[in-house]
């Protein structure tokens, strides 16, 4: 039964069932943890966390969805700190798949930092997870903090853009000092938000394109089962279905078809992008998009 989203936080501690075993043998190990929402996520294993920036690119923001939705269907949690941006990404796409998902707050789990209809969701049908006690507010000093929690938590950590000082790569330290494999997705060379990818990779990360090699890593796939996802090219549907059929016959540039569809410019970028990845569309000079295999 799901429990109610306004219902009082419960505490556990070290010697509780729910405690989840890995953060006692972590640095600075919590000595409670306050739960709002689903506390049977706790239990599901493996888990996975996705991070990035708060800022994501197109491309980045495609790529939290991709790996999160593929993570969901495989019965990975999803762990990350519902920041706006890759976190929320994440987060959102695993509820609308219909998977497991816990954020691990910087404040406490009945004041949510960012506060609405995500945080909301979340503790109706994911989880809320906080070592600050209820009432407490979000301070810069607590972020940093439950980065140590989201890693001590997860069996592998995916980076999906940051910055060269970023807090995801507070997290990927944390991870790795940990125990706990790193994963980081590399992104165009010019653009600031992949220095903090590429700078994982040359500290030792793993670079990864596919969700498929982070579930062979974690015994969930086969390598044959990773080949096979790297060619499989799933059919459009929604608003990239849309996309797609708009550009029959056209050449267009993202503002054009958002006002043909009638949708946000930023959602049809984004959808272009996962098209564009998936091997439908192509980039033309002058940021012009048109139909691949035509």
């Amino acid at each position: 039964m799901t429990p109610d989203k306004h219902s009082f936080p419960l505490r556990i501690d070290r010697a509780s069932p729910r405690w989840p075993a890995e953060l006692s043998s972590i640095a600075d190990a919590p000595e409670f943890l306050w739960l709002r929402g689903r506390a049977d996520l706790l239990a599901l294993e493996p888990r996975v966390a996705i991070v990035g920036t708060r800022a994501p690119t197109p491309y980045g923001q495609a790529q939290a969805v991709r790996f999160a939705r593929s993570f969901a269907a495989h019965g990975v949690c999803v762990v990350s700190g519902m920041a706006r941006g890759i976190d929320a990404a994440a987060h959102e796409s695993v509820l609308e798949a219909g998977g497991a998902t816990l954020a691990v707050l910087g404040s406490g789990v009945d004041v949510p930092w960012p506060p609405g209809p995500l945080a909301e969701r979340m503790a109706e049908h994911g989880l809320l997870l906080a070592e600050f006690q209820p009432g407490t507010g979000p301070r810069k000093h607590h972020f940093p903090r439950r980065n140590r929690l989201i890693s001590g938590l997860s069996r592998a950590i995916v980076v999906i853009e940051a910055a060269a000082a970023s807090g995801s790569l507070i997290t990927a330290h944390w991870a790795a000092d940990q125990g706990c494999e790193v994963f980081a997705l590399p992104g165009r060379v010019d653009h600031p938000m992949a220095r903090g990818c590429h700078r994982l990779i040359r500290e030792g990360a793993l670079l990864v394109e596919e969700p498929e090699e982070v579930l062979e890593v974690l015994g969930i796939l086969g390598p044959e089962a990773n080949a096979a996802g790297r060619t499989k090219t799933a059919q459009p549907t929604g608003l990239a279905l849309r996309i797609w059929e708009a550009l029959l016959g056209e050449t267009l540039a993202p503002d054009e078809l958002a006002e043909r569809l009638g949708g946000e410019a930023g959602g049809v970028l984004t959808a272009l992008v996962e098209l564009e990845l998936a091997g439908f569309v192509a980039r033309c000079p002058g940021g012009l998009y048109r139909r691949l295999n035509e």
